[in-house]
């Protein structure tokens, strides 16, 4: 009997080890930090044996093949065990999808992926298709695949999972983009993580399809120096394509290989702003590609609503308008951010900086950005990229603080945005809990504390 260890027990990591046991593996789950109580649970109840709190490099060492969580470093003194003794190391995603003959569409890229992955998944399920959601969101695929009722998975996959997938094959693939981040988990060298998003594209051959972003020079550069096995599907902000999908001033076109053209006006989309233009050409083709129908993929697009923390509209209070957009942890998802609105944008930005670099946003930033508010730790890039350059620049050390800052300089049709272009770990325990905590400060807001600031 082989034996599989798994390296983390979190969603993925106790998918995994379910599946294992399901498919006969003998299996040991640890984790070097505390277990949930809620894995706990599913472990026990499976009769799964585990660790927690620390690693016992004999019982890992011990492993035909290691599951990891992508959480999990490289550099980690285990991975680095297992990598000397030559002993396979690899995703939950790579583990679950050789266990189901299901289709996979799977989306990665520095920005959008969340959703465009929730959006496919929509048009999809709202069409009938058998369809599950895995990878970022939702369940583990592993966990998923024991019962393997699926014929179609919707799978958000980072560059971290994309690490450790082999021979996984996508049958449809999406890249959003591409632009710094997580570099250090890549040596600090940028072509280290264009790579590890390409690999969404091994293994695929004339029976798939490539859809990605026309104008991302990133990517572009990197398929010229690349031979495609897929085909190509460019989706367009700036011109027209003869097959894929672009955008004019009020309408998205779609050219599908067979054939069929099919258009969806702007108004029928509930997410705003030209990067989630792109978001919904990249679902819709996925859609269109199997099967549904242009009346069903508007239907879809109608009614989708988008995930917490990415532009999450929270409150207008005197007639400031209060948006959470905590999920932006990168200096491309503030871009997309602040060009969404054309009222003046109190921004609050900080947290963890993993190297932003904010010339990229200089501009837009000058352009619309009437104060901003810095909230992290250490808030010396922001100061750094912007002092001068923005009329008010004030530090804050906590999410009340900053709210109570914003509010107090943003006027009647302005826009305080959280679009932080930082991870958040200083201050939070994730960009989940920021966002949540942004809300509530909000919430905390009436108009007649809003007067009295």
């Amino acid at each position: 009997m082989s034996k599989i260890v798994v390296l983390g027990a979190a969603e993925s990591g106790v998918g995994a080890a379910l599946l294992a046991k399901a498919k006969g593996f003998e299996v040991f789950v640890s984790d070097a930090a505390h277990i949930s109580d809620r894995y706990k649970q599913d472990l026990i109840d499976a009769r799964i044996a585990f660790e927690e709190g620390g690693h016992d490099f004999d019982a890992i060492l011990s492993a035909d093949e290691v599951v990891k969580s992508p959480g999990i470093p490289e550099k980690a003194p285990i991975i680095k065990a297992l990598h000397e003794k030559n002993i396979p190391v690899i995703s939950e995603l790579e583990f679950g999808a050789r266990f189901t003959k299901a289709k996979f569409v799977a989306i990665t890229g520095s920005n959008g992926k969340t959703t465009t992955t929730l959006l496919t998944y929509h048009l999809l399920r709202m069409a009938g298709l058998n369809v599950g959601l895995a990878g970022n969101v939702g369940q583990s695929l592993a966990r998923q695949v024991i019962e393997d009722k699926f014929e179609y998975y919707v799978l958000e996959v980072s560059s971290f999972q994309l690490d450790g997938m082999y021979q996984f094959k996508a049958d449809i693939a999406i890249l959003t983009n591409i632009t710094p981040d997580h570099l250090d988990r890549y040596e600090y060298k940028f072509q280290n993580y264009i790579n590890s998003k390409f690999r969404v594209l091994q293994n695929m051959d004339k029976s798939g399809y490539f859809i990605t972003y026309q104008q991302d020079e990133v990517v572009q550069n990197e398929l010229a120096n690349r031979t495609l096995q897929t085909n190509l599907l460019p989706i367009s902000l700036a011109e027209k394509v003869e097959t894929g999908a672009y955008s004019d001033h009020d309408q998205l076109h779609f050219m599908l290989p067979n054939g069929q053209r099919f258009y969806v006006a702007h108004t029928s989309l509930t997410i705003n702003g030209k990067h989630n233009y792109l978001n919904a050409m990249g679902a819709t083709l996925v859609a269109a590609l199997w099967g549904v129908s242009p009346e069903k993929i508007e239907e879809g697009l109608k009614t989708f609503q988008n995930a917490p923390h990415r532009l999450e509209e929270v409150a207008t209070i005197n007639g400031v308008r209060f948006v959470n957009d905590s999920k932006a942890t990168n200096v491309d998802s503030v871009k997309y951010a602040l060009d969404s609105f054309k009222q003046p944008v109190v921004l609050i930005a900080g947290g963890v900086d993993k190297g932003n670099d904010y010339s990229l946003i200089e501009n837009l930033v000058l352009e619309k950005v009437k104060a901003l508010v810095c909230m992290g730790k250490d808030n010396e890039p922001l100061h750094k990229a912007f002092d001068g350059k923005v009329t008010k620049i004030v530090d804050t050390y906590s999410i009340a603080d900053a709210v109570r800052e914003a509010a107090h300089l943003a006027e009647n049709g302005d826009v305080v945005l959280l679009s932080p272009a930082c991870a958040s770990f200083d201050l939070f325990r994730n960009y989940e809990d920021r966002g949540d905590q942004f809300k509530l400060q909000v919430k905390h807001l009436d108009d007649e504390s809003l007067h009295s600031l």
